[in-house]
């Protein structure tokens, strides 16, 4: 019986972004250089497949501090974390290594600085999102406040409307982002703006890529975790663009097939925190299914690299071991 035919237009940019490239080749440096069991705590980043994967060699994660014995090293996710918790590792002298992406840092910095300066912050993110929570940590809870939705920009109250900030979680919606802004501009003319955008290079460049490809899909599917934030915003991108067939998937035995019966072409990307090999998985998945034919859609090259932490510079990784 000949395969239906299938179309798939893979999105690049796509999947890991220099941020989850950093933590996890500090779990793994970490590993070399301390030996099994390293903590970490929380998800070093939302995908489900990698977390496993440093499981196997020897990565314990663990919600909280105090569930890392004494004497053995924590690390610190990607998404961040509030001033307490490094704090709360000094005070019961751990080794720590920071994971947080600086793409993350950034954002904490000027959050510092605003407050510093006496203005208000407004931070725009999601309730709950590990990055929010560490970076609403980063100053006193009177001097930050979340907003949401363009709802929540038009309900805002304010200390001082002439001396007010905002800064962004780095993995939002490029265009919700900005209604939400041009919401806040109108009720504050005098609040300042990032220097520079702080949704990160990697969202902003799975987005336009999925952008670039939504409008020609029957169907689209994201390989990313439903804890990621970035991943969820691909498949939002997917549908304003008219995409209406868009799903996220963790990995292949996910994808419900009945529901790509007649498509003829099918986008696949993946978040910042899905790997490569979850492609591929995608793919050859296709292949038992369809007769496939891949045309690739890349809209930029990226070449950001980020260094991991001094103390860790001068341990190779598992991967460079093997």
């Amino acid at each position: 019986m000949t395969k239906p035919s299938l179309t798939i237009l893979l999105a690049s940019p796509r999947g890991f972004c220099a941020g989850v490239d950093r933590a996890i080749e500090i779990v793994e440096r970490a590993l070399v250089k301390h030996g099994a069991p390293v903590y970490v705590r929380h998800e070093i980043v939302h995908n489900r497949y990698v977390v496993e994967n440093l499981e196997q060699k020897g990565a314990i994660f663990v919600q909280e501090l105090d569930e890392v014995p004494e004497g053995l090293p924590v690390i610190f996710s990607a998404h961040g974390v509030p001033k307490s918790v490094p704090a709360a590792a000094q005070a019961r002298e751990l080794l720590f290594f920071d994971a947080t992406c600086p793409l993350v840092s950034k954002v904490h910095r000027e959050a510092e600085r605003h407050e510093k300066d006496g203005r208000q912050v407004i931070l725009i993110g999601h309730a709950g999102h590990p990055e929010v929570i560490g970076t609403m940590g980063q100053i006193n809870e009177g001097s930050i406040v979340l907003v949401e939705t363009q709802q929540d920009a038009e309900q805002l109250e304010v200390l001082n409307p002439d001396n007010l900030a905002y800064v962004t979680q780095t993995t939002l919606s490029v265009d919700d982002t900005a209604s939400i802004v041009k919401v806040l501009m109108r009720r504050f003319p005098n609040m300042q703006e990032p220097k520079k955008e702080d949704i990160c290079y990697a969202t902003t460049n799975r987005q336009e890529a999925v952008k670039a490809i939504a409008k020609r899909c029957d169907a689209l599917l994201v390989i990313g975790a439903p804890n990621s934030s970035n991943s969820k915003r691909l498949v939002e991108v997917a549908f304003k663009q008219g995409c209406d067939k868009s799903a996220l998937v963790q990995r292949a035995v996910d994808i419900k097939w009945e529901q790509l019966e007649g498509v003829k072409t099918l986008g696949i990307t993946a978040g910042a925190s899905a790997p490569e090999i979850l492609v591929e998985e995608v793919i050859n998945a296709c292949k038992n299914h369809f007769d496939v034919t891949i045309e690739e859609i890349n809209i930029r090259d990226e070449n950001v690299v980020f260094r991991v932490p001094k103390a860790l510079l001068d341990t190779p990784t598992n991967k460079e071991i093997h």
